[in-house]
């Protein structure tokens, strides 16, 4: 049994639930699995099929990349380097200290945005969770080839004849990214998708539009052409692509980065061609907009044309650079 997904993923070490308004152990402690993926999925998830069909025993793929699992209390390194081992605050230490659960949360998002990461480890009880690095960002390829699967773009069976309203919302919608730079206190995409913006090709991005306009409930408008933030479509600096993110400080906040590289070229030649699709009436962007980045760019095309073409009625922007 291996767990994943963004609740799988945001629970893998200690935790605080907001529905039982406490602290929870790492999710492998309450589900009898035997592994967790963290983060998004596709890479963790063919390493282990294919260690798996190679005839591996699912204990030995405790070193899979990306992956959690429970181990013997003896494994965790009597002295870490903090580069290549980490040891976490205890589950029991948190439970009497907010601060060590913050202390480790500090860690754990950071080596979430790590090219080559360290092992995490944190004792619960008699046993510890060892939490594997990431894999680096994915290239445009390997989130082309995830993408142009033949996806069915329906729910599953169980809710046919049910109406979604998460899905009416995103059926005519493209995601052009994953990855997020914003560092927005309320999200949590940072801990799982990572501050590395990875973007999709055109010819992906737009084969795709192609397909869900051949649907025969598409009525001519494109409900979101976006992504986590629906303005980024490159990584927010140049050394980004070689170091990954700073750990000590952020892109965007309190004031954008000098390294920061605001542009809206590539994100404004693909809205031109969404806009030239035939069987296209209207296309709109409902991702939050990250308007600290629109005023960085020295070019106002892209407010512009976003003004004239793209709004359906309200501009979502992301509050925290309006709001103390």
């Amino acid at each position: 049994v291996v767990l994943g997904g963004i609740e799988a993923s945001l629970r893998r070490l200690s935790h605080y639930d907001y529905w039982q308004n406490k602290l929870r152990p790492s999710l492998l402690m309450d589900a009898n699995a035997h592994l967790l993926v963290y983060g998004m999925g596709e890479l963790p998830v063919v390493e282990i099929a294919r260690r798996l069909d190679r005839g591996e025993p699912i204990d030995a793929l405790a070193d899979a990349m990306q992956c959690v699992s429970i181990q013997p209390l003896d494994a965790i390194p009597l002295n870490p380097d903090g580069s290549t081992q980490i040891v976490l605050h205890s589950y029991e230490d948190c439970l009497r200290s907010k601060r060590c659960q913050a202390e480790n949360f500090k860690h754990i998002e950071q080596q979430s945005n790590r090219m080559h990461g360290a092992t995490i480890w944190q004792r619960h009880g008699d046993v510890a969770v060892r939490v594997n690095p990431m894999h680096p960002p994915m290239t445009t390829e390997q989130i082309d080839a995830s993408f142009d699967l033949p996806y069915t773009r329906v729910p599953h069976p169980r809710y046919k004849g049910k109406t979604i309203p998460a899905y009416e919302m995103i059926r005519h919608s493209v995601c052009l990214h994953r990855g997020c730079f914003g560092g927005c206190s309320f999200c949590a995409l940072t801990f799982h998708q990572g501050r590395v913006v990875q973007v999709r090709s055109h010819e992906s991005i737009i084969e795709e539009a192609k397909q869900m306009i051949e649907d025969p409930q598409f009525k001519g408008y494109i409900h979101d052409v976006g992504g986590p933030t629906a303005n980024f479509r490159r990584t927010a600096c140049d050394k980004q692509k070689k170091y990954g993110v700073c750990t000590g400080k952020q892109c965007l906040f309190p004031k954008p980065c000098n390294n920061l590289v605001a542009t809206h070229d590539d994100y404004l030649i693909l809205l031109r061609k969404f806009r030239k699709l035939p069987g296209v009436k209207k296309v709109f962007i409902r991702s939050g907009i990250r308007f600290d980045y629109v005023m960085a760019d020295k070019d106002d095309t892209f407010l512009k044309e976003l003004c004239e073409y793209h709004i359906s009625g309200q501009l979502i922007v992301a509050p925290e650079h309006v709001a103390d």
